[in-house]
This record gives C-alpha cells, structure tokens and sequence, in this order.
C-alpha cells in the first residue's frame, strides 16, 4: 500500500474539453421519455432531450489506493468485469441488470423501474444493491451517484451541508423547461455497514460511515465527463490529507478513509455527486419525483414493482419468444435468451450533438463519377470535414462496450428483434433514423454525434463522406412493420388473441400510495392494432425514404455499356463507393476479398441490397396507395433480379460474384466464395425454382467452404485468403448473416415448393442448432455474447458483450423471422 500511496500522490489531474450542444428536441410518447438511454455506461440514466438531467455510477473498491484509478462507470471490455446485462429490461416499464465486478469481489444489481403519471414523462425509481462474488474475502467498496442538469433550469441540495458529511436521506429540487420542476433523493438502507476500524481511525472518526458530496459548475456539453470531475475532486482532497503519511514510519489510513469527496459544494452547482462506503452487502435506492404525478415514492415503490414488473416481463417474453420443445430440456437457456434480448434493449441510447462530414472527399476510382460531384456554385469539390448542425437519435447499439454509437448496418437487425417486442418502439427508432436523411437522400452510415460519442472513437474513422452508403437495412424493419399489419388485418376479422397480438394485460407496477397504471395494457402495438395510424406513420416517411432510395440508385450506380456487358438492363449495375485498396467498409463486409478497386466494378452484394430495397418500395407504395410507384418499384426490382443473374452468375464458377476489370480492361468475373456468393440467396431474391439455388445449397452445406459446427463461415475454408490478415471478414462466424440464411431457407426454400425444398428443410435444422447451441454455449462458458464466432473452435471474438445483431438468437431459437 505504500507505493500506491505514493503513486496516487504523485498521480496528475486531467484536463478537461469544452464541447458545445445546442437546439431543441421534440418527443412526445412519455412512456419512453425516460431510459437507460447512456448505454455506454454500466448504469446511466436520462430523458430524451438534448440539454437536461443525466445520471450515472462510479465505483471502486477501498482496500488499496489504486482502485480509483480504474473506477468502474463507462463500460470497457479492459475491466475484467465477469458479465454484465440486463437480465429484464423493458423499454417503457424498467429493468434489472446484474454486473460481475470479479476483481473487485462485488455483484452489483441495478434495478430501474417507471412511475407514470403527470404531464412530464412521470417519475422513476431506482435500486443500487451488492454482494461480495466470494464472502471468504473482503468486499469493502465506494459507490458514487450523481446527477447533472445541463441547458436551462436549476438544480439545488435541499438537506443542510456539513463539512464532515451527511447522515439521513439526502434530498434535490430543480425544475427545468422540458421536466418542469423535480426533485431527487438519496435513500439509505439502513442496514448497510462501513469499515469503523482501522489504522489512524480515530482521525477520522468524524467523517466515518457518513454519506459524502460534492457540487460542481459544469459548462455546457461537459456533463458525460462527470467521472473526470468527480475523481479529481477526490483525489485533490486525498493528496492534501495524505501529505503527512509519506513516511513509511507512520503507516497509511485505510483508504476509505480518506478517499472521499470534499463535502463542498459551489454557488450554481449544476453537477452533485453523492457518495457512500460499504463494507459487505449494501442497498440505496434513488427517487426522481416529477413535481407534475403527484406522487410520493419510498422502498415500497422498489419492493412491490419490481416484483411486478418481472412478472410482466417474464409473461411477455414467454408469449413473444417462446421456448421451442426441443430445447425444454435447458431451462437456463431462457434465461439466455431473456437477457440477451434485454441488453439489446437495454442499450438503447439517445444521442445528440454534431456530426463531422467532409463533402469533397474520394478515392481516385470514384473522383471521375458525374454522380459522385458536389460543387460549390464557383465550381470545384467542397474540401475538408466541417461539423455539421447537431442532430438527435434513439437508436440501439451494436455493442455498449466497444460501439456505444448508431450503426445504419446493423440498426436494421436491431429494428426486427425490437420490433418483437414493441412495434411501436421500433417505428420510433426508425423515425429517428429517417429524420436524418438528408435533402440530398443521404445518411452517414456512422452516427457518432458529439464529443462524448468521438471520444470512443478512433479520429480515423469520425469523418462521414456524403457519397459513400451501408446496406440499406432500415428497409428490413419495414418490411417487418408491414408483415405484422398484415398478419393482424388477417386476424382482425375473428377477433385475434392477445397471444397472436404479441400483447400482455393486467400488469402493474404498484407505487405508494397504491394508483393506477396507464401502461398496465402493452403499449406497444398502437401502430397495428390502429390502420389509421398505420397509414400516416408510412407516409410520413414514404417521401424520405424514396429519396433515400433515389441516393442510392443515382450515387452507387455501376457501369454497363461502358465494359459491353451483355444485360437485360442497361441500368441496374451497383457498385460501392468510398472503397480503399484493401477495405470495402461501406458494404458492412469491410475486409472480405474483392477485385482490385476501378470505376468499373460491380458489387453483387449492392445490386441483391437494391434488389431488396426495391420490393420493400414497391411494399410500402402499394400500402399507402401510391399505385403509379408501385409499378415503377416492381418494374426496377425485376431489372434488377434479372441483371443479377446476367451480370453476376458465373456458369464456369457455379456461383454469383463480383464483376471487375482485368489486365485487358475487360469485364471478368471476381469470384470469392463466401457469404458474397449468396447475397441472392440471403435476401431471398432467387425462386425457389431458380437452377441456381442447388450449387448455393452445396456451397452453404460443404465443410470444405461455408459450412462448419457452428455457423456458416464468412469466407470459404479452402479460399487462401482464410483466416489471413486481420481476419475480419475471412471466415468467422457472423449471426445477422446466419439469420438472414436462416430466414431465407425457412420462410421460403423450405417453405415453398421446389425442386430443392426437402433439401433446404434439413439444412436450416442443423444450422439453426449449431448456430443457437455454439452462442449458448459460449455465453455459459464466457458471461457474453460476441460479436462473431471462430469458425474452427466456435470460440467468441472481438467485442463483448456483442448485444446488437448477435442478439438474434432469441428470434432465431423462437423462430421469429
């Protein structure tokens, strides 16, 4: 302890970035005001609006001094940290989250639970428990809340400071434009116990077991670096207070005796931190009061609710996700499922801030393109990355450790599993998304929007090129949308089951004293239980969504003549832009082997993602009764599944590819088998009759290429560029593909007939157990889901917890497709 104690004096203090957010927001459902919505936080909560209150929890643990310089608060795959989810999370009601903290010997639960009522998004309470993972050993820790009011409005301590700290519940007021006034407190168990005893005790027998604070002036768009302000205040005081013990002679106090906040607070303090010190188990609990529900909220909220809340919860998934038989006999796979789904949910987050987008910027292979142009009326490409004007979007997040941010990519695989749950929420999500097309029809393909959502990412990859795409996935929850308006309107005529309507009544979440609860029926299927509303929501983003649609079709086109190639479409030819000499990251598959980069290649994988978004527009047009686009949608979409066979099957190769240039400036197939290869086949774009599908399904099931133990591999395992390089896209095990696979071969090559139906049955059995038992497996062995799979040893890589589209197991295991 001693040479920690003298690193810790010795330890310098941050500096800290002034980011500057501006502008309104407008939301209106106010049973998702309030969330988990700071996903990268192990525990963070706010409303959804731009300038207002967050939250969050800092710890570490008080048996040495260098604890405090890994606090636990953002979450970092570094923090040897066993598991962390949600193991029940709901996006209106609340949720419980258990963490791991292994190296600290604690097992914190969060649980968070929902109190509507009033005109300002209702109330919410919130439960901070722990136990030690190993009761033979100490678990002495320091738990620090805090919460912050950015923009306009006030936020005051109301209990009486003392220099020496607080006992008793500590209790806020503050008010603010969009909250109206509020007020916060501080709940104390009284069971919980500190470490009384120790070296040099009597000195600080004053401030012993009391609740600690500290207030700061935070500037504006500085509140996600609450922890920096926080830990420094507690370090500054520590260094002065320690001075004395440099000399080993004297021995050092325990730190948590001396690791503590300043019991201070500033004249317009925006940001309060409150902090507390356990010894073994503890419990706090943590009210927010909109002054507007005209409630009041103590333990009995937590203790009755929660309970509540599960049973609804558990109800609902039951319903939702059923357990397939043929898995009864693995009770803790539901519980898999339950809380891979949840942590999906759970890291939902809402973003707000500046983008930076440079306009002028391509490779040399796109700088020649007339669609790639964006002039200044001078004339000449507008150079350089500017920030743009802040945007705001709740979006899910691929994974809360490593990608706390909105991917275009994969928020379409996100969009299906939370469309399950709660269409509703879903078509909130994809509004957002929608809104940030852009006059031009383009949206970035990264939502890193402010200087906290920058500070977790490389500056390589911050700037967003208006030229360049992703996959068009939001299309996928469309088309979801409108398969479950289509199923209800089927049902409707005999009075569906709540069970069919994927709908749980009767729950309710008890407060004290005891009210009603507006959200005790599912308040997640208006948008199909309600056609009218069904209408306007698709036509209100029907207009952005074509020009979204027209962006791709004018900016991605490929080239056909120019190369002869024979085609029953002069047109429909699709290539990506923004594409380096090794990478295609605009395509999702950023590694994945491809030709060597021209103006005249063609991407087998766009052209089957147009083909896609082209059924999806012709869906939507036909829904709204747009009858003249419908038939312009329908006559693209044949255009281009017939240039896909004449452009990109290669007979001498018996499978799709891409298409380049070679040496001779002819046009030549570039074929690499692997998920490319069956892009047609993935989106379900061939007929079940098609000559084709029989080698796709050879391909799929040899061992020798896609097929392995555990899922179908990225990159065939006789391609020699297998496993080579950074090994991204050249071979592991991907699940949004596996389930795109899944999807295809159940909803249409094993349902329909063909010549190969039986064949597709078998296989889509033995895929969907080796993909659900590898990840099972994996998250037993390791508390994660990741966000691939070797392909050798079913091993997870890369990002954990992965609870963006590897969450698609809980639809695949139920098979929700």
């Amino acid at each position: 302890m001693r040479s920690q104690l003298l690193e810790l004096l010795l330890w310098p203090l941050l500096l800290l970035a002034v980011p500057v957010l501006s502008l309104p927001s407008n939301n209106s459902d106010p049973s998702l005001l309030w969330g988990a919505y700071r996903p990268n936080l192990y525990f963070g909560l706010r409303p959804r609006l731009p300038q207002s209150l967050m939250t969050g929890l800092i710890w570490f643990n008080t048996i040495d001094y260098m604890s405090i310089r890994s606090a636990r608060h953002a979450c970092d795959q570094g923090d040897g940290i066993e598991g962390y989810s949600w193991t029940e999370f709901d996006p209106r009601k609340g949720g419980v989250q258990v963490l791991k903290d292994t190296p600290n010997n604690v097992k914190i639960t969060t649980e968070f639970l929902k109190v509507p009522g009033g005109s300002n998004g209702g109330s919410w309470a919130a439960r901070i428990r722990g136990e030690p993972i190993n009761p033979a050993m100490p678990s002495r820790t320091s738990f620090i809340w805090y919460h912050g009011l950015e923009g306009l409005g006030g936020i005051d301590m109301e209990t009486d400071e003392d220099e020496n700290g607080l006992e008793g519940d500590i209790n806020f007021s503050g008010s603010s434009p969009d909250l109206d006034d509020f007020t916060i407190r501080i709940v104390d168990d009284p069971k919980n116990q500190a470490l009384t005893s120790g070296p040099h005790a009597h000195i600080f027998e004053d401030r012993i077991g009391k609740t600690h604070f500290a207030g700061f002036r935070i500037a504006p768009g500085q509140m996600w670096q609450a922890k920096d302000w926080i830990t420094q205040n507690i370090l500054k005081r520590a260094q002065g207070i320690l001075e004395p013990y440099r000399d080993p002679s004297a021995g050092a106090p325990d730190p948590s005796f001396t690791l503590q906040l300043s019991d201070e607070t500033l004249t317009g303090s925006n940001l309060f931190a409150i902090q507390k010190m356990f010894d073994g188990e503890f419990s706090f609990d943590v009210f927010f009061e909109s002054a507007s529900a005209g409630h009041k909220l103590d333990s009995s909220t937590l203790d009755e609710g929660i309970p509540a809340l599960l049973s609804s919860f558990n109800t609902h998934f039951s319903t939702t996700f059923p357990l397939p038989a043929s898995y009864s006999s693995l009770p803790t796979i539901q519980s898999f499922s339950k809380a891979i789904t949840s942590n999906l949910m759970g890291g939902i987050g809402y973003f707000y801030g500046t983008s930076i987008v440079d306009r002028g910027f391509a490779y040399e292979w796109d700088q020649d393109d007339e669609a790639d142009d964006d002039e200044e009326e001078g004339g000449g490409k507008v150079g350089g990355a500017r920030l743009t004007e802040p945007r705001e979007l709740l979006s899910a997040t691929p994974s809360r450790s490593f990608f706390p941010r909105g991917f275009y990519w994969d928020e379409g695989f996100h969009l299906l599993h939370i469309g399950a749950w709660d269409n509703d929420l879903s078509l909130e999500i994809l509004k957002d998304w929608i809104n940030l097309i852009d006059e031009d029809g383009w949206v970035a393909r990264e939502q890193i929007l402010g200087e906290e959502a920058r500070s977790r990412v490389p500056a390589e990859f911050q700037t967003q090129i208006p030229t360049n795409a992703n996959p068009p996935t939001l299309t996928m929850a469309v088309t979801a949308f409108i398969a479950r308006l289509k199923a209800f309107q089927r049902t409707s005529s005999t009075g569906p089951s709540d069970a069919e309507l994927g709908m749980d009544h009767g729950m309710q979440i008890p407060i004290h004293p005891p009210s009603s609860d507006p959200l005790s029926q599912f308040a997640g299927n208006e948008y199909i239980t309600n056609p009218e509303l069904a209408q306007t929501y698709l036509r209100s983003i029907y207009t952005p969504l074509k020009r979204h649609y027209d962006w791709f079709r004018r900016t991605q086109r490929g080239q056909i003549k120019q190369y002869g190639r024979r085609a029953r479409s002069r047109t429909e030819g699709y290539r990506w832009r923004g594409r380096s000499q090794t990478h295609v990251l605009t395509s999702g598959m950023d590694d994945y082997p491809r030709g060597s980069p021209s103006a005249g290649e063609l991407h087998l994988d766009l052209i089957s993602w147009m083909g896609f978004f082209s059924r999806t527009m012709r869906e939507i047009a036909g829904f709204v009764g747009e009858r003249e686009d419908e038939v312009s949608f329908g006559e693209i979409e044949k255009a281009i599944l017939g240039n896909i066979d004449d452009l990109h099957w290669s007979e001498e190769n018996q499978m799709y590819c891409d298409v380049g240039v070679n040496d001779e400036d002819e046009s030549a197939h570039v074929c690499h088998k692997g998920y490319l290869s069956i892009f047609p086949f993935l989106l379900s774009l061939l007929p079940p009759s098609s000559p084709h599908l029989g080698p796709i399904l050879d391909m799929v099931r040899d061992p020798d290429h896609l097929w392995s133990p555990y899922g179908l591999r990225s990159l065939s395992a006789s391609h020699p560029e297998f496993g080579q390089g950074e090994n991204y896209w050249k071979g592991p095990i991907w699940i949004q593909m596996n389930y795109l696979a899944l999807k295809a071969l159940h909803d249409t090559y094993a349902a329909e007939p063909g010549p190969y139906q039986e064949r597709a049955r078998e296989i889509y059995e033995e895929l969907r157990k080796n993909v659900v038992d590898n990840v099972f497996k994996e998250y037993t062995r390791t508390g994660y889901v990741w966000e691939q799979y070797d392909s050798i040893t079913g091993e997870g890589r890369r990002s954990h917890p992965f609870t963006g589209w590897t969450s698609l197991v809980s639809l695949i295991l139920a098979e929700k497709y």
